[in-house]
């Protein structure tokens, strides 16, 4: 890429910043480039600057926003502008731009996106963080801008409007990434190309288990300051009937989907990323049981089945929003260990069926420990059980040597109490836990969006491309339809595809 002082030469050749930057990205999202494709400057410096703009100044685009610029966290992205209907979110978001100016940030604000689109000639990429019920309009508008677009999930609210956008990132050669940042996040990488993938420690998996569970004063509805309320030409003119529909949207049928789509998009769509399948049926229950003045499901539970090469799997997902216990979690359950991740407080554990054995008929191998090479070459760390004590490879060879109860004995720590218990046949003894080796210690949406970045600088390939953002619209927009339809649903493999 050209850097700022460059751009008269380049402009003068006939090729703009921006025109010179989107070439770079190459049309679609499947192709990698080598790290300095397109990134040499004439000098031998590169530059990889990336001028965003942001298009819904709301909590989620403030979080993206915040996960860009905080402390320099992604310091070639600048942003130029911001668009937002309601004066006291856009005011304060280009007030904290202008705040970053010798950071190269500039708050630029606009009501219409149209407007920006038509003023900012010297962006590339756009940030949608509006109502999921625009996103296909906002999306649609900035590809054919000739701009890269992040955008939110849920992809759209309607399955018409998710492939619009599949449909124009194609079409125009732009890149489109969807807010599915868990694909990016590193423990879930590695949980799925080294646990699951690479030792497939879990052995045969056979259930699945996830929810978002949140506190009832957490999915209260949201207010707005005495006088700072939207006019109501305005809310009309933008798809609301009032300010109160404004605030809380996800909740208004039309405009979003209710907790199950905002919240329970994220871990499905781990669900099929994990099994590496699609759902071939999807059972589901629910009601609007407690927040009575809604229109979506306040409470929902819903039971897929996936069929995999080692057979079917039923995947379990719960959602509420009158209780938190719990919180949220996913849970891969197979016959020789359980994998609990959660992108909360970097939660995450494999736990080790007792008794599992190797299936191997070479009786050297049957002897072998079937997770002891896994744990020898540092794939897992185990917990001594009572200290909490996290023993590395490195650090504690006799763990591994000479066996657990030794490596405590070394430790310090207490045997366990379990061990030794006389158990009923019926019982099941309590499995041993083990620790993930890698931590994640960003900002939960900032390994996504730096993904995004480095797509648009031709240094890599997106996590969440359009079509997969489409798949996991169809695996959970099917939730409500399975509610509403009182009745098992199922899947044809050719919705899946655009």
């Amino acid at each position: 890429m050209v850097n700022n002082s460059e751009n008269n030469k380049e402009s003068a050749k006939g090729v703009n910043r921006r025109t010179f930057l989107h070439s770079t990205a190459v049309a679609g999202a499947g192709l990698v480039l080598s790290p300095m494709v397109g990134a040499q400057t004439s000098n031998g410096k590169t530059d990889d600057v990336v001028n965003v703009a942001l298009i819904g100044a709301g909590a989620q685009g403030q979080t993206l926003l915040d996960a860009c610029i905080n402390r320099n966290n992604i310091p070639n992205v600048r942003f130029k502008a911001v668009c937002d209907i309601w004066d006291y979110n856009r005011e304060y978001v280009s007030r904290k731009l202008n705040a970053y100016k010798k950071r190269g940030h500039e708050g630029t604000a606009y009501v219409d996106y149209r407007e920006m689109l038509d003023k900012e000639k010297d962006l590339d990429a756009v940030i949608v963080a509006t109502p999921d019920f625009w996103h296909a309009e906002h999306t649609v508008a900035c590809l054919e801008a000739g701009l890269h677009v992040y955008c939110e999930k849920e992809m759209s609210n309607t399955l018409a409007g998710a492939k619009r956008m599949v449909e124009a990132a194609r079409r125009t050669g732009k890149l489109l990434q969807i807010g599915h940042q868990r694909r990016s996040n590193p423990r879930y990488i590695y949980c799925y190309e080294k646990l699951i993938k690479d030792a497939k420690i879990l052995g045969h998996i056979t259930t699945i288990n996830g929810q978002w569970n949140r506190r009832k004063a957490a999915c209260e509805d949201f207010g707005w300051p005495d006088g700072e309320g939207i006019d109501q030409a305005t809310l009309e003119k933008y798809g609301f009937n009032s300010m109160e529909q404004f605030r809380n949207w996800r909740w208004y049928k039309g405009l979003g989907g209710g907790p199950v789509i905002d919240l329970g998009s994220h871990q499905i769509d781990i669900y099929s990323w994990f099994l590496d399948a699609f759902p071939k049926s999807v059972t589901a229950s629910g009601g609007i049981d407690y927040w009575k003045d809604h229109q979506w499901y306040d409470n929902v539970m819903a039971i897929y089945e996936f069929e995999t090469e080692q057979g079917t799997v039923r995947a379990f997902y719960q959602t509420l929003t009158t209780n938190s216990s719990g919180g949220y979690f996913e849970s891969f359950m197979g016959d020789e260990g359980t994998l609990v991740i959660s992108e909360a407080s970097g939660r995450g554990s494999c736990y080790r069926e007792q008794g599992s054995e190797s299936n191997s008929t070479d009786e050297s191998e049957k002897k072998e420990d079937p997770w002891g090479k896994w744990i020898k070459n540092g794939y897992l760390w185990r917990e001594c059980q009572l200290k909490g004590h996290l023993d590395c490879i490195d650090g504690h060879k006799k763990e591994y040597e000479q066996g657990l109860a030794e490596c405590m004995e070394d430790c310090g720590c207490k045997p366990n109490p379990a061990k030794g218990a006389v158990l009923d046949v019926r019982e099941s003894v309590p499995a041993e836990m083990y620790e993930l080796p890698i931590r994640m210690d960003k900002a939960y949406h900032q390994p996504h969006l730096e993904n995004f970045f480095d797509a648009v600088c031709g240094k890599a390939k997106l996590n969440c491309p359009a079509e997969i953002g489409y798949e996991t619209a169809v695996m959970v927009l099917k939730v409500n339809e399975a509610v509403e339809a009182g009745r098992r649903l199922d899947f044809k493999p050719e919705e899946f595809k655009v």
